[in-house]
């Protein structure tokens, strides 16, 4: 494990934490030696509810700035062209429980992370196929999920600009690892954006909307924000950063305010009166990855120099 584990943190473990703790998990960090992590052992970070959906009666809407509206139902995404990429997630709060004052919420160390094969089909030919119409510049997707955040009652909801949306590896996956999606992964489909952050991949879809104007709704504009000062807007985060050399322990990561989700339990993102620093970064072992895939952690060897007698 992290060569930090024994450390003592800067204050005991709120109940709220605690609560948080419990309803999440991380990956135990000896599974980074498996090239695809399995199902349960895959970190796991619940904004609100797991929804309970009826696959049958279930549909996902596509329109908005568009020529023309779409209607699938699980059976028909199925019956599509199907992709499978191999991924690797991981939450942007990954390193948080190393910081001092430390933010009240889901008190990761460095096991935010995980790799999955993820099977389903490919997002851009559904939004050729919707047209987005002249003057689109976001596409956004909208969670069956729903709570109640920083007294803000929302459904989660992130979004793309709308050439990152059009890259081919995006994925609406309804498989993990060769099976069906799990409820808490995002049954009955989710979103899969390689290279970036876990909130990226919004799970439990139900819409996909495209934007003629960016979107500035909460988990965009309010969460999931680096600040330095209070009072400032702070840089969104998107795209994972690379981890850190082996043996080097973060000093800080976005700093979060909880919200109480529909369950009491919601892990709560950056306030707009938080601060943070430099993200932390996930200290990776040399057997991290077996894979130099696009999307997942690669092998990586270190060495040590030897000084001349």
């Amino acid at each position: 494990m992290a060569e930090a584990v024994g450390e003592p943190l800067a204050e005991g473990i709120s109940l709220q934490e605690l609560q948080l703790a419990a309803r999440n998990h991380g990956m135990p960090l000896e599974t980074l030696r498996f090239p695809v992590t399995p199902v349960g052992l895959h970190y796991l970070l619940i904004h609100y509810d797991v929804p309970v959906v009826d696959s049958a009666a279930w549909s996902l809407k596509v329109g908005g700035h568009a020529e023309r509206e779409l209607s699938l139902g699980l059976e028909e995404l199925r019956a599509r062209p199907a992709a499978e990429l191999t991924v690797t997630m991981e939450c942007a709060g990954n390193g948080r429980a190393y910081l001092d004052p430390r933010p009240v919420s889901q008190p990761w160390l460095l096991e935010a992370v995980g790799t999955a094969r993820w099977g389903g089909t490919s997002l851009r030919p559904l939004l050729e196929e919707a047209g987005p119409r002249d003057g689109a510049v976001e596409v956004l997707f909208t969670g069956l999920d729903r709570g109640l955040e920083n007294g803000i009652d929302q459904r989660f909801q992130r979004s793309l600009r709308l050439d990152e949306a059009l890259r081919e590896e995006v994925l609406l996956a309804y498989e993990m690892n060769g099976g069906p999606l799990p409820p808490q992964h995002g049954f009955p489909l989710r979103l899969v954006v390689p290279g970036w952050y876990g909130m990226t991949n919004v799970k439990w879809l139900d819409s996909i909307e495209v934007l003629d104007r960016p979107f500035d709704g909460y988990q965009q504009t309010q969460g999931y924000r680096l600040r330095q000062a209070e009072d400032e807007g702070g840089e969104p985060l998107d795209r994972m950063l690379p981890p850190a050399p082996p043996g080097r322990r973060p000093s800080s990561s976005p700093r979060s305010t909880p919200g109480p989700g529909a369950a009491g339990a919601s892990p709560g993102e950056p306030s707009p009166g938080a601060t943070s620093s430099v993200h932390a970064r996930a200290t990776r072992p040399a057997t991290s990855s077996h894979s130099n895939r696009p999307g997942t952690w690669a092998a990586m060897r270190t060495t040590r120099s030897r000084r001349s007698s």
